[in-house]
């Protein structure tokens, strides 16, 4: 099968500039791991170097190893051969999100469904080191579904970051074919309905487009999605990361991203919505979500305020 040559708006720039090589050799020398790097994300340079709030970019840190317990089809992160938890990688990441200077972090991690609690508690820890560590700052946590297990969810929820993530990834029908079997449409919904139910926490998820699915079953994922609760979505182009992995099955144009954008904020009512083929889940995500806040008449002092009040 031949494969489709990538269109000219898929075109991307290497990372560089000095804040990109900083970040990086602060992770290095903290032995840490971004899902930018291990997952090949194309706007890494952008990200690290740009402007989250007042403060530095955005970095996502990924917790708990770069081996992944899940297989699903899409992704570029290492299966298998996962490592017992580093239980000083929560203090860690403290220490790198103040010398990095962020003042939005988001954390997320491979999945580990070899652990008794999947990584829960170790995830919340993490959460927690860096409220205390940096009172007010924002922390968007991207999950795994915890096999759906409301107990371990509430572990996240508890330690109460600003920003509660899980990615439905895909449309129903293709859950299958795109993630790990032991995921699932209805078992995502849950989690991020769980947190919507049980907390004031902003709930956002991610879909990949250009995978096979159809227009109205975007439309549904997107209306299921606000059924449960959810708070900001972000669509973007799948890209295969090597030839064995899923097929691209369409180059989605920028045209069609922002009428998906517009449909979710506009129509759907979505706190926000990040629409575009570059797009990734944590895309411009401490910008995207102080802009958010503003627009809905809070502050950004206000809500560091808030945050420094759940960590008390």
């Amino acid at each position: 099968m031949s494969r489709a040559r990538k269109p000219d708006w898929l075109k991307i720039q290497p990372p560089s500039g000095r804040e990109f090589a900083d970040i990086k050799q602060t992770l290095r020398d903290r032995d840490l791991h971004t899902v930018c790097e291990e997952a090949n994300c194309p706007n890494i340079g952008e990200c690290w170097s740009g402007d989250a709030g007042d403060g530095g970019g955005t970095a996502t840190f990924m917790l708990m190893g770069d081996r992944c317990s899940r297989g699903c089809n899409f992704c570029d992160v290492k299966t298998g051969g996962m490592e017992p938890l580093d239980p000083d990688e929560p203090e860690n990441v403290a220490d790198a999100v103040a010398e990095i200077g962020l003042d939005y972090v988001v954390l997320t991690s491979v999945d580990r469904d070899d652990l008794p609690d999947q990584g829960a508690g170790h995830f919340a820890e993490t959460i927690r080191a860096i409220k205390e560590r940096h009172p007010g700052i924002l922390v968007e946590s991207l999950v795994p579904d915890f096999q759906g297990e409301p107990d371990l969810v509430r572990k996240i929820i508890d330690a109460e970051p600003d920003v509660i993530a899980h990615n439905v990834e895909t449309v129903e029908r293709l859950q299958r074919p795109v993630r790990d079997p032991r995921a699932g449409y209805e078992q995502s919904l849950s989690v991020l309905e769980q947190v919507d139910r049980e907390s004031d926490i902003h709930t956002k998820t991610s879909l990949m487009l250009g995978v096979g699915e159809y227009d109205h079953e975007v439309y549904r994922t997107l209306a299921d999605l606000r059924e449960r609760g959810v708070d900001v979505v972000t669509l973007g182009q799948y890209l295969q990361p090597s030839r064995s992995h899923l097929d691209v099955g369409s180059y989605v144009h920028p045209a069609k991203f922002e009428t998906w954008r517009r449909v979710a904020e506009e129509e759907l009512g979505f706190l926000y919505c990040a629409s575009g083929p570059m797009v990734r889940s944590s895309y411009k995500a401490g910008e995207l979500f102080v802009e958010a806040l503003l627009r809905e008449g809070e502050s950004v002092e206000a809500a560091r305020e808030r945050a420094r009040a759940a960590g008390d």
